[in-house]
């Protein structure tokens, strides 16, 4: 029998889903069969699976251990993150070409989000024996080979409150990228249709709706050009899987270094491993609104310029 007491960054959430976290290797089923049989209560009464946690709550499970075991959280030696900004509810970093932001099915142990919680644990600022569920968290995210800012949540408020601002579009990123040719008009907002196979790790874009695509907008300027290739300010007006790269791909103008999307002949003559793109600023526009995280409204913040800016 173990009993957790809810704390700040447990509060708010149904009780099922605390419990996935607090214990993840319970199955679903023993869960919901407990709470029916009051082998789970919640402040020593019967609850549902979803009844909400308040801050001080009791949550009692009375179940054998080894269904009981908390997640393991061991903090690995990791390198650290370029932090562009930070305070006590969220981190602004900078993520390196190379490195995942989560784990994926290479498995590999180094990731944006390890690293951030290594240097979170170090800093004392994070305390993973202390949480019953909750642990750093990254509010958006970036592909392995693309450079930029991300977003970080250091406790669960902070989270709630800057997803719901990037859901509501409050919450504005502007990237850098290098594509072949020259895009005429050399500005514009374009509207097309993606839809992402994950089978192929790719997603590909029409003109008109299909079945399972969804709508994408992407609003371009071009800043500087060679003829060969030209130098775009890229701002997303939704946010889909591959979205620069798949559109402007789909456009005739395939991104710098991208063998995914480009072809095969551009891909061996730019001499580049990565696509050429990075999330260079981010820009809060919370209209007022942000709650605990209303401070941060109308702050931007950016890195320096990538290095293919240089190829122009």
């Amino acid at each position: 029998m173990k009993e957790l007491t809810i704390g700040k960054n447990d509060a708010g959430q149904r009780l099922d889903k605390f419990i996935s976290k607090a214990f993840p290797e319970m199955p679903q089923s023993l869960l919901y069969r407990s709470v029916r049989t009051k082998h789970i209560k919640l402040n020593g009464k019967r609850c549902e699976p979803s009844s909400r946690l308040c801050e001080g709550d009791v949550v009692s499970v009375f179940l054998n251990d080894d269904v009981l075991a908390k997640k393991e959280r061991s903090v690995a030696d990791l390198p650290p993150v370029d932090v562009v900004y930070q305070d006590e509810n969220v981190m602004l970093v900078n993520k390196p070409v190379g490195l995942s932001v989560h784990n994926d099915e290479n498995g590999d142990a180094d990731t944006l989000i390890a690293r951030v919680t290594k240097m979170l644990a170090d800093s004392g600022e994070y305390d993973p024996d202390a949480e019953n569920s909750f642990a750093p968290a990254l509010c958006n995210r970036i592909d392995r080979n693309t450079s930029g800012i991300v977003i970080v949540a250091k406790n669960a408020e902070a989270l709630r409150v800057m997803n719901e601002m990037i859901a509501e579009r409050r919450v504005h990123k502007r990237y850098l990228c290098l594509v072949h040719g020259v895009p005429e008009p050399k500005s514009a907002t374009l509207k097309a249709y993606i839809r992402k196979d994950e089978t192929k790790k790719r997603s590909f874009v029409t003109d008109e709706p299909a079945k399972g695509a969804l709508t994408m907008i992407t609003r371009y300027e071009t800043l500087k050009t060679n003829g060969s290739v030209s130098l775009l300010s890229v701002d997303l007006l939704t946010g889909r899987t591959h979205q620069i790269r798949a559109h402007m791909a789909h456009i005739g103008h395939p991104l710098v270094g991208d063998g995914k999307y480009g072809s095969n002949d551009l891909y061996r003559r730019s001499g580049r491993k990565y696509q050429a793109l990075c999330a260079v600023s981010v820009t809060f526009d919370f209209g007022g609104e942000g709650g605990a995280l209303g401070y941060l409204d109308g702050k931007s913040f950016s890195v320096p310029e990538p290095d293919f800016v240089k190829l122009l």
